[in-house]
């Protein structure tokens, strides 16, 4: 018998990546719940801070200086995080719906989503115009816009923004700021560019005291900003080819030609918060109760522009979903403790600062108003210490409860688990080795049932039969390949681990020359109620699944145990005829090398680890991880490989001094081309490496010139550890060229030539080449 970690009993799901639920991580990560699994859903891994964007788009911050990391957050905060988006509720079975992963069960549901501009019944709006928010899609735009400007500044350009409120305004101002520094760096004239704001109403920022509306339509007219009035945009069309400007057409019969047009109207609610049943109000966003609580559904939260106070009207601003998180997180930790949740009051006046695009700011606060470069200055402090509270995340270090009160929530916490358990004999106190940690028939029952299990051939015995073990027939005139592998997940979405755990065990079958045949799972699940075993073994199984059915691989069974942390892997059987049969002993002098992914997830995993990578690095890394091999392989075997061996534990170098010392060839491998995953220079250059690096450099010994490279960030990356890394292969000189175009088309797009194989030496049998020319340099 062995002591119990603290099983998940309860799953408490925070669906969008809005201020309050960056907050309400923060403050859990500080303060966390034993037994509770927090979930963050979200389709972006890099959260826009409302303060900071329009600065973001005159070009006064960069993208990390407005953007909270996501990632860095949920790791820190020791939170799942799902790169995905909600569709959906299914409030009776207690599930998220989500575009890309299986169902999300959840005992609590909080909703921070933010809000879209509304474009119903305005023919062409939704096609043609950008709209604000979501704020990545109109970033993504904008940028390509502002790329296209530098690019070529020599051409006119037209802007046309629809909505005249305090967003349309900033946005106006800010963007012509930008584009502005653009063309006088260029050397052209600002009038080149023409801007448009459209508004329905007789006066601009209509929640706005007269002093602010007048002082910004008097900014707005002074640089040339054209204001149409009382106009309502009734169509925008385009060309049937699009090669022309589009046509903003309002109701007065005003017909405008614009290049782009921006919509930031009156916020909207996507259309499944009101299908699931939640109570909304009359544009569809949910109503909540002081409590923060849905009307409806109790146990459903909602925060930010998704939700509506029934009890107090205000707008949909940045401000009210800063002040919301604390309140938030203190509700989701009450209703989870069984205690008494707390109401909030929204204040009735808030400050509001504008930016002009100039680095210089309009206050205003109920009827006052006031503009100055110091109010810049300070609401760029305010911003920037804001933002300091998710850049400067503390390292987490157990502490004492230091009073009698402290004490009594640290006692109410750690019974919480047993006081949501039905009864103690689902929470035994130790956790038993052997066969008695094994996960619950039951349990893999419901499992398998709701997994889409396919057949084969060559299957006699497998999953759908109960017998001990599956009985497989092998093909006359071929080989059986067998492998396995198995190790802790690196990231915290079963769902995703699955397919890259899935893709790096079935890549030594594909190294082999040999087609997946079948497949027995190995499996760790975290311990937890056997409702949440089961829905942490659905998420993982259905992402696996996904990638053995990819591949025509069929799962035969497994081994599924409990334990203290999430863990994978396949033993693959693979069949191959012997003549197309890969092996590393097979390099030729003469030959070329092909890597066929980027290297650096070793670095890039453990910096994460630390808190040190950004999140787009991780989804970059993933984006490559997520990759199967299958069809490179094919590629290679097309262009005459001869050898082939997958990049994974020991390293890029590894892997390869195991086909040199195989194939009793050299190589020359050239440092310039091996292609690197974005972020991987910068974790290994501020000193973080796998602990696996150490082991993987002691091969270093074999290199003829070590030294002149060693202190090279791409040097120390040859012995990073990979998981789910590319295909190495040795091909004749002359079907390189086609053999690269092939693998881009394919999707490999990082596929470089990084070396070739040169007779064995007579002394050591790797050279780096072109290092004393980067050493001048």
């Amino acid at each position: 018998m062995q002591p119990a970690p603290q099983a998940i009993t309860t799953d408490l799901v925070l669906v969008g990546g809005g201020h309050s639920h960056a907050i309400a991580l923060k403050k859990f990560a500080m303060k966390p719940l034993p037994g509770v699994r927090i979930t963050l859903i979200t389709d972006n891994a890099h959260t826009p801070y409302s303060g900071m964007l329009p600065g973001h788009v005159a070009g006064f911050y960069s993208y990390d200086e407005a953007h909270i990391d996501l990632r860095r957050l949920a790791v820190f905060s020791k939170a799942q995080l799902y790169l995905d988006q909600a569709i959906g509720l299914e409030l009776t079975e207690k599930k998220v719906i989500c575009a890309n992963h299986p169902p999300v069960a959840f005992d609590y549901l909080s909703i921070d989503i933010g809000s879209t501009p509304a474009t119903v019944g305005t023919p062409g709006a939704a096609k043609y115009a950008i709209p604000a928010k979501p704020v990545p899609l109109f970033l993504a735009a904008w940028e390509q816009i502002a790329a296209q400007v530098e690019h070529n500044p020599m051409g006119p350009l037209t802007l046309g923004i629809v909505g005249g409120g305090a967003g349309g305004v900033e946005l106006a101002l800010n963007m012509q700021a930008k584009l502005h520094k653009i063309l006088t760096d260029a050397g052209q004239p600002t009038e080149k560019l023409q801007i448009y704001l459209f508004h329905r109403g007789t006066q601009l920022l209509p929640q706005h005291n007269r002093w602010i509306r007048g002082h910004l339509e008097k900014i707005l007219f002074q640089r040339g900003i054209r204001i149409h009035l009382r106009e309502e945009v009734s169509q925008i069309s385009a060309d049937a080819d699009q090669s022309q400007p589009l046509k903003v057409i309002c109701d007065s019969g005003l017909k405008i030609e614009c290049h782009h047009v921006f919509w930031v109207t009156q916020a909207s609610a996507p259309s499944w918060i009101k299908a699931s049943g939640l109570a909304t109000d009359e544009r569809g966003f949910v109503l909540v109760a002081d409590t923060l609580q849905s009307i409806s559904h109790p146990h459903v939260f909602a925060t930010g522009d998704i939700a509506t106070m029934q009890n107090y009207q205000r707008p949909k601003a940045g401000v009210f979903a800063v002040r919301q998180g604390k309140p938030l997180f203190e509700n989701l930790r009450r209703i989870v403790l069984g205690q008494k949740l707390l109401p909030y009051h929204p204040q009735a006046r808030y400050l509001s600062l504008i930016g002009t695009g100039d680095k210089q700011a309009i206050a205003s606060w109920s009827f006052l108003e006031w503009r100055s470069p110091l109010l810049w200055l300070w609401k760029d402090q305010i911003d920037r210490k804001f933002m300091d509270k998710f850049d400067d995340l503390p390292s987490m270090e157990a502490e004492e409860p230091s009073s009698r009160g402290d004490q009594e929530s640290q006692r109410q916490e750690d019974n919480l688990s047993s006081s949501l358990l039905p009864s103690p004999i689902s929470k035994p106190k130790m956790h038993c080795a052997g066969c008695g940690s094994k996960v619950g028939s039951t349990t893999l029952e419901k499992v398998i049932k709701r997994l889409p299990i396919m057949g084969g051939a060559d299957i006699m015995i497998g999953l759908g039969d109960p017998d001990d073990a599956a009985v497989l027939q092998v093909p006359a005139g071929q080989l059986l390949v067998q492998t396995v592998d198995y190790f802790r997940s690196l990231i915290d979405d079963p769902y995703i681990f699955g397919q890259v755990a899935s893709n790096h065990c079935l890549s030594d079958i594909f190294a082999m020359g040999a087609t997946p045949q079948s497949a027995l799972a190995i499996v760790t699940i975290p311990y937890g109620t056997d409702e949440k075993i089961e829905e942490t073994l659905y998420q993982l199984m259905s992402g696996a699944n996904k990638i053995l059915q990819d591949c025509q691989s069929p799962l035969i069974g497994g081994h599924t145990t409990e334990g203290a942390e999430l863990a994978f892997g396949l033993s693959c059987n693979g069949l191959v005829h012997p003549d197309q049969l890969l092996r590393k002993s097979g390099m030729k002098p003469g030959q070329v090398l092909i890597l066929t992914k980027a290297i650096g997830t070793g670095t890039l995993f453990a910096a994460d680890m630390r808190y040190q990578a950004k999140g787009r690095w991780i989804e970059q890394a993933l984006e490559s991880m997520l990759l199967s091999n299958q069809t490179a392989a094919q590629v290679l075997l097309e262009s005459g490989a001869t050898a082939c061996t997958d990049i994974t534990g020991f390293g890029l170098f590894g892997h390869l001094f195991e086909m040199v010392k195989a194939s009793q060839v050299g190589v020359e491998l050239d440092l310039d081309t091996i292609p690197i995953l974005p972020g991987a220079i910068e974790t290994v250059q501020a000193g973080i490496t796998s602990s696996l690096h150490p082991q993987n450099l002691r091969l270093a010994i074999y290199i003829n010139n070590a030294t002149q490279a060693s202190d090279l960030a791409k040097y120390q990356l040859l012995f990073d550890p990979q998981t789910s890394g590319g295909l190495l292969a040795a091909i004749p000189a002359e079907n390189v060229d086609e053999c690269i175009k092939k693998l881009k088309t394919f999707g490999h797009k990082q596929s470089s030539l990084i070396g070739r194989v040169i007779p064995a030496p007579e002394t050591m049998p790797i050279t780096l080449r072109n290092v004393e020319l980067r050493i001048e340099n």
